[in-house]
């Protein structure tokens, strides 16, 4: 059993999430494009996991985009991704950036990659920096 902690950019949500996590997937659909501003979304999906608010449960809103099963659970201070309950309750939802901890777990998998930006190919092969680059 894993035990994860997470909170939101503003700090106001924050959370803990004990269980069993099935999956990491970085979902390239354009629902996912869309509500992160990137090429992929990041998630951790689990079936058997609980989770409890530690603060600001009441700051938290929920987006079901119509007539699919796309659900966004977000603070209503700093916007951030936070856990959601999906597919009735039987699924839950943790945006890994959300987390306050660095995790072991490396991703499962890409999904959607039928959606996949043409950007977000071969993003090795492109020069990395530790911080914002000055020139």
């Amino acid at each position: 059993m894993t035990q994860l902690s997470g909170s939101c950019l503003c700090t106001a949500i924050s959370y803990i999430a004990n269980g069993t996590f099935d999956d990491f997937y970085l979902c390239h659909c354009k629902h996912c494009q869309k509500d992160t501003g990137s090429a992929h979304a990041a998630n951790l999906f689990s079936s058997n996991a609980t989770l409890q608010w530690q603060s600001g449960e009441d700051m938290i809103r929920r987006f079901h985009l119509p007539e699919t099963q796309h659900i966004k659970s977000f603070c209503s201070k700093c916007g951030s991704a936070m856990p959601s309950w999906q597919m009735d309750n039987q699924l839950l939802v943790i945006p890994a950036g959300s987390l306050d901890h660095v995790i072991s777990t490396r991703p499962t998998a890409h999904i959607f990659t039928s959606s996949q930006t043409w950007w977000a190919e071969s993003l090795d092969a492109i020069p990395r920096y530790d911080s914002l680059p000055t020139t």
